[in-house]
Protein backbone atom coordinates (compact mmCIF):
# COMPACT_ATOMS: atom_id res chain seq x y z
CA UNK A 1 0.00 0.00 0.00
CA UNK A 2 1.21 3.49 -0.77
CA UNK A 3 0.62 6.70 1.49
CA UNK A 4 0.80 9.96 0.02
CA UNK A 5 0.22 13.36 1.97
CA UNK A 6 0.63 15.67 -0.76
CA UNK A 7 -1.34 17.01 -3.61
CA UNK A 8 1.17 17.26 -5.75
CA UNK A 9 2.44 13.89 -5.50
CA UNK A 10 -0.94 12.13 -5.49
CA UNK A 11 -2.37 14.03 -8.86
CA UNK A 12 1.05 12.83 -10.61
CA UNK A 13 0.44 8.91 -9.57
CA UNK A 14 -2.94 8.69 -10.35
CA UNK A 15 -1.88 10.27 -13.77
CA UNK A 16 0.32 7.51 -14.38
CA UNK A 17 -2.22 4.58 -13.47
CA UNK A 18 -4.54 6.53 -16.04
CA UNK A 19 -2.29 6.66 -18.66
CA UNK A 20 -1.61 2.56 -17.80
CA UNK A 21 -5.21 2.45 -18.80
CA UNK A 22 -6.29 1.65 -14.92
CA UNK A 23 -9.95 1.98 -13.49
CA UNK A 24 -9.98 3.91 -10.11
CA UNK A 25 -12.00 3.20 -7.09
CA UNK A 26 -12.48 6.00 -4.37
CA UNK A 27 -13.85 5.76 -0.64
CA UNK A 28 -13.47 9.43 0.89
CA UNK A 29 -13.48 9.03 4.71
CA UNK A 30 -12.66 11.30 7.51
CA UNK A 31 -10.61 8.54 9.14
CA UNK A 32 -11.49 6.21 12.31
CA UNK A 33 -12.54 3.35 10.02
CA UNK A 34 -15.43 0.38 10.94
CA UNK A 35 -17.27 -2.07 9.37
CA UNK A 36 -19.25 0.20 7.18
CA UNK A 37 -15.70 1.62 5.82
CA UNK A 38 -14.56 -1.70 4.80
CA UNK A 39 -17.90 -2.72 3.19
CA UNK A 40 -17.03 0.50 0.72
CA UNK A 41 -13.48 -0.98 0.23
CA UNK A 42 -14.21 -4.27 -0.70
CA UNK A 43 -16.96 -3.45 -3.08
CA UNK A 44 -14.60 -0.76 -4.93
CA UNK A 45 -11.69 -3.16 -4.86
CA UNK A 46 -13.48 -5.90 -6.01
CA UNK A 47 -14.85 -3.43 -9.59
CA UNK A 48 -11.75 -1.59 -10.48
CA UNK A 49 -8.15 -1.99 -10.56
CA UNK A 50 -6.93 0.24 -8.14
CA UNK A 51 -8.48 1.54 -4.79
CA UNK A 52 -7.80 4.57 -3.28
CA UNK A 53 -8.73 5.75 0.33
CA UNK A 54 -8.39 8.88 1.35
CA UNK A 55 -8.68 10.02 5.23
CA UNK A 56 -9.39 13.20 5.81
CA UNK A 57 -10.91 15.01 8.59
CA UNK A 58 -12.91 17.79 7.11
CA UNK A 59 -12.69 21.35 8.65
CA UNK A 60 -15.68 22.81 6.36
CA UNK A 61 -18.03 20.16 7.63
CA UNK A 62 -18.66 21.46 11.68
CA UNK A 63 -20.91 23.39 12.66
CA UNK A 64 -20.28 25.67 15.35
CA UNK A 65 -22.25 23.18 18.05
CA UNK A 66 -19.96 20.48 16.89
CA UNK A 67 -16.16 20.32 17.96
CA UNK A 68 -13.86 19.52 15.09
CA UNK A 69 -10.78 18.98 18.05
CA UNK A 70 -12.67 15.79 19.25
CA UNK A 71 -13.66 14.11 16.26
CA UNK A 72 -11.50 10.66 16.86
CA UNK A 73 -8.48 10.25 15.14
CA UNK A 74 -6.24 6.99 14.95
CA UNK A 75 -4.49 6.84 11.99
CA UNK A 76 -1.72 3.85 12.83
CA UNK A 77 -5.09 2.07 13.17
CA UNK A 78 -6.76 3.43 10.08
CA UNK A 79 -3.34 2.43 7.84
CA UNK A 80 -3.58 -0.76 9.21
CA UNK A 81 -7.25 -1.78 8.63
CA UNK A 82 -6.75 0.02 5.12
CA UNK A 83 -3.70 -2.26 4.23
CA UNK A 84 -5.48 -5.55 5.70
CA UNK A 85 -8.06 -4.53 3.57
CA UNK A 86 -6.46 -4.50 0.11
CA UNK A 87 -6.03 -0.57 -0.43
CA UNK A 88 -3.78 0.53 -2.93
CA UNK A 89 -3.21 4.02 -2.00
CA UNK A 90 -3.72 6.15 1.33
CA UNK A 91 -4.93 9.81 0.60
CA UNK A 92 -3.73 11.27 3.79
CA UNK A 93 -3.58 15.07 3.63
CA UNK A 94 -3.03 17.52 6.31
CA UNK A 95 -5.60 20.83 6.43
CA UNK A 96 -2.68 23.00 5.60
CA UNK A 97 -2.60 20.56 2.58
CA UNK A 98 -6.08 20.82 1.46
CA UNK A 99 -6.80 24.12 3.00
CA UNK A 100 -3.13 26.13 2.36
CA UNK A 101 -5.14 29.60 2.29
CA UNK A 102 -9.06 30.79 3.15
CA UNK A 103 -10.93 29.67 0.83
CA UNK A 104 -12.11 32.01 -1.90
CA UNK A 105 -14.56 29.74 -3.83
CA UNK A 106 -16.78 27.29 -2.24
CA UNK A 107 -19.68 24.82 -3.17
CA UNK A 108 -23.17 26.00 -1.52
CA UNK A 109 -26.00 23.16 -1.74
CA UNK A 110 -29.62 24.59 -2.80
CA UNK A 111 -31.33 21.83 -2.41
CA UNK A 112 -32.06 18.03 -0.64
CA UNK A 113 -30.58 19.72 2.52
CA UNK A 114 -33.50 20.92 4.63
CA UNK A 115 -35.26 17.99 5.30
CA UNK A 116 -33.86 14.98 7.81
CA UNK A 117 -30.53 15.25 9.37
CA UNK A 118 -29.51 18.36 7.62
CA UNK A 119 -32.56 21.00 8.38
CA UNK A 120 -30.02 20.67 12.34
CA UNK A 121 -26.80 20.91 10.45
CA UNK A 122 -26.62 24.55 8.43
CA UNK A 123 -23.64 24.72 6.74
CA UNK A 124 -22.52 20.73 6.80
CA UNK A 125 -23.35 19.62 3.32
CA UNK A 126 -21.53 23.47 1.45
CA UNK A 127 -18.59 21.91 3.30
CA UNK A 128 -18.87 18.39 2.51
CA UNK A 129 -19.73 19.38 -1.34
CA UNK A 130 -16.65 21.54 -0.91
CA UNK A 131 -14.01 19.01 0.01
CA UNK A 132 -15.46 16.80 -2.38
CA UNK A 133 -15.05 18.93 -5.25
CA UNK A 134 -11.66 19.11 -4.70
CA UNK A 135 -11.43 15.57 -3.78
CA UNK A 136 -12.79 14.18 -7.25
CA UNK A 137 -10.44 16.75 -8.75
CA UNK A 138 -7.26 15.36 -7.46
CA UNK A 139 -8.16 11.54 -7.03
CA UNK A 140 -10.06 11.42 -10.66
CA UNK A 141 -11.80 8.23 -9.72
CA UNK A 142 -13.79 6.53 -12.30
CA UNK A 143 -16.40 5.55 -9.45
CA UNK A 144 -17.12 6.58 -6.09
CA UNK A 145 -18.07 4.78 -3.14
CA UNK A 146 -20.87 5.79 -0.55
CA UNK A 147 -23.06 4.08 2.51
CA UNK A 148 -26.59 4.68 2.04
CA UNK A 149 -26.65 4.60 5.95
CA UNK A 150 -26.00 8.42 5.42
CA UNK A 151 -28.96 8.50 2.50
CA UNK A 152 -28.97 12.14 2.90
CA UNK A 153 -25.40 12.85 1.71
CA UNK A 154 -25.58 10.45 -0.76
CA UNK A 155 -28.58 12.64 -2.75
CA UNK A 156 -26.35 15.50 -2.22
CA UNK A 157 -23.55 13.40 -3.86
CA UNK A 158 -25.53 12.06 -6.67
CA UNK A 159 -26.55 16.10 -7.40
CA UNK A 160 -22.77 16.99 -7.16
CA UNK A 161 -21.79 14.58 -9.95
CA UNK A 162 -24.59 15.33 -11.86
CA UNK A 163 -24.64 19.41 -12.22
CA UNK A 164 -21.31 19.79 -11.99
CA UNK A 165 -20.66 16.98 -14.90
CA UNK A 166 -17.92 15.22 -13.08
CA UNK A 167 -16.95 11.94 -14.97
CA UNK A 168 -17.55 9.86 -11.97
CA UNK A 169 -20.17 6.81 -11.13
CA UNK A 170 -21.36 7.08 -8.09
CA UNK A 171 -22.05 3.80 -6.03
CA UNK A 172 -24.26 3.85 -3.10
CA UNK A 173 -23.77 0.53 -0.75
CA UNK A 174 -26.25 -0.70 1.25
CA UNK A 175 -26.57 -0.47 5.17
CA UNK A 176 -24.57 -3.24 7.18
CA UNK A 177 -26.60 -4.27 9.61
CA UNK A 178 -26.52 -6.36 12.84
CA UNK A 179 -28.42 -10.08 12.53
CA UNK A 180 -31.35 -8.18 13.88
CA UNK A 181 -31.70 -5.74 11.37
CA UNK A 182 -29.94 -2.81 13.44
CA UNK A 183 -28.13 -0.55 11.46
CA UNK A 184 -24.34 -0.70 12.38
CA UNK A 185 -22.67 2.62 13.96
CA UNK A 186 -20.06 3.23 16.42
CA UNK A 187 -22.86 4.93 17.88
CA UNK A 188 -23.92 1.75 18.97
CA UNK A 189 -21.85 0.68 21.67
CA UNK A 190 -23.30 3.80 23.63
CA UNK A 191 -26.78 2.20 24.36
CA UNK A 192 -27.48 0.30 27.27
CA UNK A 193 -28.36 -3.17 27.00
CA UNK A 194 -31.99 -2.94 27.06
CA UNK A 195 -31.89 0.09 24.41
CA UNK A 196 -29.54 -2.45 22.05
CA UNK A 197 -32.62 -4.85 22.19
CA UNK A 198 -34.87 -2.13 21.60
CA UNK A 199 -32.99 -0.58 18.86
CA UNK A 200 -34.10 -3.56 16.53
CA UNK A 201 -37.39 -2.23 16.48
CA UNK A 202 -36.37 0.87 13.96
CA UNK A 203 -35.80 -1.48 11.38
CA UNK A 204 -38.73 -3.84 12.07
CA UNK A 205 -40.64 -0.48 12.03
CA UNK A 206 -39.58 0.40 8.79
CA UNK A 207 -40.00 -3.14 7.09
CA UNK A 208 -43.49 -3.01 8.27
CA UNK A 209 -44.19 0.31 6.61
CA UNK A 210 -42.85 -1.35 3.35
CA UNK A 211 -45.14 -4.40 3.77
CA UNK A 212 -48.11 -1.77 4.33
CA UNK A 213 -46.72 0.40 0.86
CA UNK A 214 -46.51 -2.99 -0.98
CA UNK A 215 -50.35 -4.24 0.32
CA UNK A 216 -51.30 -1.04 -1.51
CA UNK A 217 -51.10 2.18 0.95
CA UNK A 218 -49.93 5.16 -0.93
CA UNK A 219 -50.65 7.77 1.91
CA UNK A 220 -47.26 9.13 3.33
CA UNK A 221 -48.81 10.33 6.43
CA UNK A 222 -50.45 6.87 7.17
CA UNK A 223 -47.16 5.55 6.74
CA UNK A 224 -45.29 7.94 9.06
CA UNK A 225 -47.89 7.29 11.64
CA UNK A 226 -47.57 3.60 11.28
CA UNK A 227 -43.86 4.04 12.36
CA UNK A 228 -43.94 6.32 15.06
CA UNK A 229 -46.54 4.34 16.92
CA UNK A 230 -44.41 1.33 16.42
CA UNK A 231 -41.46 2.68 17.58
CA UNK A 232 -43.04 4.56 21.38
CA UNK A 233 -44.79 1.03 22.19
CA UNK A 234 -41.69 -0.71 21.76
CA UNK A 235 -38.79 1.06 22.73
CA UNK A 236 -37.69 4.40 24.95
CA UNK A 237 -36.38 6.17 22.14
CA UNK A 238 -37.62 9.28 21.62
CA UNK A 239 -38.26 10.26 18.11
CA UNK A 240 -36.59 13.65 16.13
CA UNK A 241 -38.54 12.76 13.41
CA UNK A 242 -39.96 10.18 10.72
CA UNK A 243 -40.44 11.56 6.75
CA UNK A 244 -40.71 10.01 3.74
CA UNK A 245 -39.52 11.67 0.50
CA UNK A 246 -38.60 11.30 -3.21
CA UNK A 247 -34.82 9.63 -3.84
CA UNK A 248 -32.44 10.90 -4.32
CA UNK A 249 -34.53 14.39 -4.65
CA UNK A 250 -35.68 14.65 -1.69
CA UNK A 251 -39.22 16.26 -2.61
CA UNK A 252 -42.32 15.66 -0.47
CA UNK A 253 -44.53 13.05 -1.78
CA UNK A 254 -48.62 13.90 -1.56
CA UNK A 255 -49.19 10.02 -2.74
CA UNK A 256 -46.37 7.72 -3.06
CA UNK A 257 -45.09 6.90 -6.47
CA UNK A 258 -41.16 5.98 -8.14
CA UNK A 259 -38.20 5.89 -5.76
CA UNK A 260 -38.61 7.06 -2.33
CA UNK A 261 -36.69 6.97 1.22
CA UNK A 262 -38.19 6.45 4.63
CA UNK A 263 -36.08 7.81 7.34
CA UNK A 264 -36.11 7.87 10.77
CA UNK A 265 -34.11 9.25 13.86
CA UNK A 266 -34.52 8.29 17.51
CA UNK A 267 -32.44 9.70 20.33
CA UNK A 268 -31.87 7.12 23.17
CA UNK A 269 -30.27 7.83 26.30
CA UNK A 270 -26.69 8.73 24.96
CA UNK A 271 -27.42 7.67 21.60
CA UNK A 272 -28.94 8.86 18.28
CA UNK A 273 -29.87 6.00 16.09
CA UNK A 274 -30.55 6.66 12.12
CA UNK A 275 -32.10 4.16 10.06
CA UNK A 276 -33.68 4.53 6.16
CA UNK A 277 -34.75 2.36 3.40
CA UNK A 278 -34.95 3.43 0.08
CA UNK A 279 -37.05 1.14 -3.09
CA UNK A 280 -39.46 2.07 -5.60
CA UNK A 281 -43.26 2.14 -5.08
CA UNK A 282 -44.74 0.20 -7.94
CA UNK A 283 -47.99 0.51 -8.82
CA UNK A 284 -50.27 -3.01 -7.90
Amino acid sequence: MKVISTIKEMQQYIKTLKQQGKTVGFVPTMGFLHEGHLTLMNKARSENDVLVVSIFVNPLQFGPNEDFESYPRDFDRDRRLAENNGVDILFLPSTEEMYPTKMSLTAVVHSRINVLCGRQRNGHFDGVATVLVKLFNIVQPDRAYFGLKDAQQVAVVDGLITDFNFPITLVPVEIVREEDGLAKSSRNVNLTPHERVEASRLYESLQMAKQEIDNGQRNPKVIEELIKKHITAYTSGVIDYVEIYSYPELNEVPVLHGKIIIATAVKFTKARLIDNITFDVTEK
